[in-house]
């Protein structure tokens, strides 16, 4: 090649290199003038128009760099060319992959190499394209095409991997694992392997063809050494040995692993698995479905078994015999696997015929005497407690109990007192306890926190302080989980939503915000505010925790349901705007330059992770929360601009007037979705974004094991919840308000006659995406449009239908759109020409917002008051009627000269016109109530702050307020006794000055309302003037 010789695209490299230079150091006017300066003396050198075309592309101009670009393939295409190389190709390759035209990429190099068929370089770069482009088949064909040519394993390996992701992509791929099968078996047998990935490979090829036998022959023969460490040798002849069914052999195999790796819990399962001849295969994420721990912890382990009872007694004892050996030899307070499987092996007694839970007691409390100063021990053994009689619960909280002393000052007393208050709450006995030992249950937590606020002094500001799970119970007893772990907290009785008293609630947040206070870094703390702020209505200090989790690339798809939702109903568009950029930013580079991944994946031979990326890049391409993000996207650009009509059809237009989310929600596409979002993360009282137990009455004859369950179902109906059919329901908005701008439009300027042939394509259009739309809330057409006109006239109740009221009043505002632009009367017993359809939206608009002002409460004190209820009913349907009123003014605008020669004026359509002057003064009415209502809610701050406190100031000796007090009294005591830097950390402390910023989040709320509510009304205002002069 030419650059092997000093040359860069047939030119000199030292002419070159200063322009690399620049473009490295982003200098690119710079770069730009040195490269039209090599074109002046190379004007038909291809390198040099690909280098230009990239300088153009990183400058933000990518349509002079595609015109580039596109005269350097020409010139690559000419009989002209001498210096045909890699390093051309690869620089356009850049160029047309960033301007998102890898098509062109490809051509380049197939043209390439079909002029130099035996170029392994020009192959490789073509092979590469096909990676990107996920052209599996023709990456096969160019993979085998590279290994006839050179011979090396390599290729023959990308060829095969090639063939596997066939199998996992593509319909019946399976049967191309026998070709694979064959390539490897016909290379081993001329070559035999020499990587560990290769022998990894082909044993998973015959694995996924249950050939287990050949398998471990392979394994067991030369090609077994390939595989650096015993252990992993030992682990995959395990399983290869289960699966066929060689349970006695297994076993075997899993007792030299425990011997080598005691603490190997994976393989432990599985000797036991095996011993009782029902081997276990532990859980994986399921592709598009939610996992609750909780619920799955069971299918993790061994069950029943169909073996005699005596036989299971028989090997139990020998694997006990064998556990207590591996306990002697291994004493390390780090090695908690063997002292597990005691207790797992004494489960297994009692579920195969044996119920002795004494022994089952003895190992849980020699594993507590043994571990239970670790943060760990209680999770460790979850599943085991749940097996404990009352009798016997009472009885190990005595034994943990009586195990310390609790007054001391030392990390593993503090760890011991962590693991007592866990393992009341794992298993239930806070739930009965009344609300006067709870309350004292909660203050002793946080005075033990401070008491051992020492033990933190000398750790790194961002390291996990000592007991930073006593503040998270402290808080899960007063309302809300105690820390990631969602399976526990349900066994918490939360005081707030016991007794309803607002004091308990803020006393939760308090805690959580002194931890804050001590140490910044403790996320738990924050994701739980989150959900408390948005809880209490003060979404700016939920915002502002959110932005402190500096969550960013793939955290961006599993952890932005936390705060996401909310925003998107709240009256910060713009701050909902931000974070729906920086998801989708995210989402969209990766999709676009994760092939460049399985690319280094391939160079490096790592051919599982090959798998790996491109089912990674599979999953997230098929996010729902990414195809709902899109639309929300949309949606808000819309209900910012709302106001003005132009900027609208603007914005409808950069997304192909909504064609393009309308054909990603069709029903295919929507089977497919997956959920990849951490609910385990969540506060136990909101397991989904749209569930919130808080908002239910609580049920007295509860139990922690049916909040669990409920918690659990809840996470497991995910993908067929009320989610999916909302994305579905979103995605079809933005069509929806194009085609009522553009059907009311088209139809009023043309007249009734002409417009209802010009029309015909959007109203169909229009109905069957309404039907659609319709069926997302549950209902067919003409049934939904039964309940309008029912709620319109007062005949049905809209409390009957208010968890998707925003989604009914959208839904008459597009009826009355359709209406007019409809060749068939939308409405039984009204035309297209008449006014009716109006009326039914302005009645419908007025009832709903009425109702929910009604049922509204003063905001913070009083929560439940659904503001953003109000908040998406003016952004959303009340925005999208404003549209089409707009679109019909300006189609009844005389335009120009209406004038006939000898006639009178043309008149407007009157009877329209005054319908639409009618709903102008409807919708200025009902937002004028809501902006009556929001002043209301506008107290002076003193006055606000006084009523918050006083939730903190009950007269009543066992009502909330005393924890508040002890962490004022705490702060204002800290001393350099509890570390120098944690005391000046403490010293602005005021549980007042956290209340009175939850009232300065409450009233930015309000304003941020009021301020979009004043804007419509000044639309309004200014309609209504126009409309008046227009009628006159």
């Amino acid at each position: 090649m030419a650059s092997k010789f000093g040359l860069a695209g047939g030119i000199p490299e030292r002419r070159v290199r200063p322009i690399w230079d620049a473009v490295d150091s982003r200098q690119y006017k710079a770069a730009l003038k040195l490269c039209t300066g090599l074109l002046a003396k190379h004007p038909t050198s291809p390198y040099a128009l690909a280098l230009k075309a990239l300088i153009l592309e990183r400058m933000g101009k990518p349509d002079e760099a595609l015109s580039v670009s596109l005269n350097a393939k020409e010139l690559l295409y000419s009989d002209n060319i001498f210096h045909f190389d890699d390093l051309t190709l690869s620089t356009l390759q850049i160029v047309f992959q960033r301007l998102d035209r890898l098509d062109l990429a490809t051509s380049c190099y197939e043209y390439a190499c079909t002029k130099y068929p035996s170029n392994l370089e020009l192959m490789m770069g073509l092979f590469n394209c096909y990676v990107r482009e996920y052209s599996y088949v023709k990456q096969q064909q160019t993979a085998l095409k590279m290994y006839k040519t050179v011979g090396e394993e390599r290729f023959l390996l990308w060829a095969v991997c090639s063939i596997q992701l066939q199998v996992h992509f593509t319909s019946g791929g399976v049967k191309l694992l026998a070709l694979a099968e064959a390539l490897l078996k016909k290379h081993i047998n001329s070559h035999s392997l020499h990587e560990p990935e290769a022998l990894a490979f082909y044993i998973s090829i015959l694995e996924q063809q249950e050939k287990y036998d050949a398998a471990l022959e392979v394994l067991s023969g030369d090609l077994g050494s390939l595989l650096g460490r015993e252990e992993d040798k030992l682990r995959l002849q395990g399983r290869l040995l289960a699966q066929a069914s060689s349970y006695a052999a297994a076993s075997e195999i899993y007792q030299k692993v425990l011997e080598s790796c005691p603490d190997d819990w994976e393989s432990f399962l599985h000797y036991i698995g095996c011993l009782l001849e029902h081997d276990v295969n532990l859980p994986k994420p399921c592709t598009g479905e939610h996992t609750c721990p909780s619920c799955s912890v069971d299918l993790a382990l061994p069950n029943k078994t169909c073996l005699s009872q005596e036989l299971v007694e028989s090997r139990l004892t020998s694997a006990l015999s064998f556990v207590q050996r591996l306990q002697e030899n291994n004493l390390s307070d780090c090695v908690r696997g063997p002292h597990l499987a005691n207790i797992e092996i004494e489960r297994q007694r009692c579920l195969n015929g044996n119920p002795n839970n004494i022994k089952l007691m003895e190992a849980l409390v020699k594993y507590f005497h043994r571990f239970g100063h670790l943060s760990c021990s209680a999770s460790d053994v979850e599943i085991y407690l749940h097996m404990l009689s009352g009798n016997d619960m009472s009885e190990l909280l005595d034994e943990i109990s009586g195990s310390f002393d609790a007054s001391s000052v030392s990390v593993n007393t503090l760890g011991w007192t962590i693991t007592l208050f866990k393992i009341q709450e794992i298993l239930g006995t806070l739930f009965t306890k009344p609300t006067t030992e709870l309350q004292g249950i909660a203050k002793r937590m946080v005075d033990t926190f401070y008491k051992n606020l020492s033990l933190s002094n000398e750790l790194d500001l961002q390291e996990s302080m000592y007991g930073e799970e006593l503040l998270s119970m402290a808080s899960s007893i007063l309302v809300q989980e105690t820390s990631s772990n969602a399976s526990c907290p349900l066994d918490v009785d939360p005081l707030y939503w016991r007794t309803r008293n607002l004091g308990y609630l803020l006393e939760a947040i308090l805690v959580l915000e002194f931890g804050l206070t001590v140490r910044k870094y403790v996320w738990q703390y924050k994701i739980t505010l989150v959900h408390l702020y948005s809880y209490l209505g003060a979404l700016p200090l939920a915002h502002k925790w959110y932005i402190t989790l500096e969550v960013k690339n793939i955290l961006l798809e599993s952890v932005s349901h936390h705060i996401l939702p909310q925003m998107l109903n709240s009256p910060f568009l713009q701050h909902a705007a931000d974070l729906v950029k920086d998801y989708l930013k995210f989402m969209d580079d990766h999709l676009k330059e994760s092939a460049d991944l399985t690319c280094l994946a391939y160079r490096h031979r790592t051919y599982s992770k090959v798998i790996e990326f491109v089912q990674f890049r599979d999953r997230l391409q098929r996010s729902m929360q990414y195809l709902s993000v899109k639309s929300d996207s949309v949606m808000l650009h819309l209900k910012q601009k709302a106001d003005s009509l132009d900027e609208v059809e603007s914005i409808l237009e950069s997304v192909s007037h909504g064609t393009k989310l309308v054909e990603l929600s069709n029903d295919d596409s929507m089977k497919h979705l997956t959920f990849n979002e951490d609910l385990e993360a969540r506060p136990w009282w909101t397991p989904t974004s749209s569930v919130n137990f808080l908002s239910e009455p609580f049920d007295e004859g509860s139990t922690p094991s049916s909040y669990r369950a409920k918690m659990c179902k809840h996470k497991s109906n995910e993908k067929d919840g009320p989610k999916l059919k909302d994305a579905e329901r979103k995605s079809l908005v933005p069509r929806l308000v194009y085609l009522s701008m553009h059907g009311c439009t088209t139809f009023l300027r043309e007249g009734e006659s002409n417009g209802a042939s010009s029309n015909v394509n959007a109203a169909g259009e229009m109905k069957t995406l309404l039907e659609k739309y319709a069926r997302s809330i549950g209902y067919s057409f003409d049934d939904a449009l039964s309940i309008v006109l029912g709620m319109s006239s007062g005949k049905k109740s809209v409390k009957d239908f208010a968890p998707d009221i925003v989604s009914w009043m959208s839904f008459a505002a597009f009826i009355n759109a359709w209406n007019l632009c409809s060749t068939e009367p939308a409405i039984p017993g009204t035309d297209r020409s008449s006014p009716n359809s109006w009326k039914i939206v302005d009645n419908l608009f007025k009832t709903c917002i009425e109702e929910q002002l009604t049922d509204a409460s003063q905001m913070l004190t009083s929560l439940g008051n659904n503001i953003s209820l109000l908040v998406r009913m003016v952004t959303e349907p009340i925005s999208w009627h404003l549209l089409v009123i707009q679109s019909c003014m300006r189609a009844m605008t005389p335009q120009g000269k209406k004038k006939k020669k000898g006639g009178p004026l043309e008149r407007p359509n009157t009877p329209h016109l005054q319908a639409i002057q009618i709903s102008v003064n409807y919708m200025a009415n009902t937002l004028q109530s809501v902006q009556t209502w929001l002043s209301d809610q506008m107290r002076p701050e003193e006055q606000a702050l006084d009523a918050l406190l006083s939730y903190l100031q009950g007269t009543n000796a066992d009502g909330p307020g005393k924890i508040s007090c002890t962490l004022d009294e705490s702060a204002a005591a800290a001393s350099s006794e509890i570390g120098g830097r944690i005391a000046q950390s403490l010293e602005p402390w005021s549980s007042a000055g956290v209340v009175r910023r939850i009232v300065g989040a409450g009233d930015e709320t309000i304003a941020e309302l009021k301020k979009t509510c004043a804007q419509k009304l000044k639309l309004l205002k200014s309609a209504s003037a126009s409309l008046s002069s227009m009628l006159h």
